[in-house]
């Protein structure tokens, strides 16, 4: 394992609270603007977390893999789904954006098996 994502996710959980502490305007006004880039209108809220993964691996944030990683698993994206968006991701930010997708393919099998470990445990 590169990196234990979930432990990713969760270090950042506190930083965040002290930066909506912080700035509670500016922050206030993020959560509005991703509430309203996540709302499933023409695409579905899955099809938006793995745009927003393919555009974490592109910029190169690991924070973004981890967090946006955790949300397609929860939006139910598939595996196959994941692939697919790390080949656009790959093809969007060229070399540097295969070592990232990579990373977040390792977050995204993360998230997946914590949230059915029954399946992780046999493979399925």
């Amino acid at each position: 394992m590169h990196m234990d994502w979930p432990r990713l996710a969760a270090e950042f959980s506190q930083p965040l609270r002290e930066l909506r502490a912080g700035t509670p305007e500016t922050m206030r006004s993020f959560s509005a603007l991703a509430r309203a880039a996540l709302e499933a209108k023409a695409l579905d809220t899955k099809t938006k977390e793995l745009i927003a993964l393919g555009i974490a691996v592109a910029v190169r944030c690991d924070a973004c893999i981890a967090f946006h990683a955790e949300a397609a698993v929860k939006q139910g994206a598939s595996r196959e789904e994941l692939m697919e968006t790390m080949g656009m991701a790959i093809y969007m930010g060229a070399g540097p954006s295969v070592m990232y997708a990579a990373q977040a393919v390792e977050a995204f099998d993360q998230f997946a098996a914590a949230a059915n470990p029954a399946e992780a445990a046999t493979g399925t």
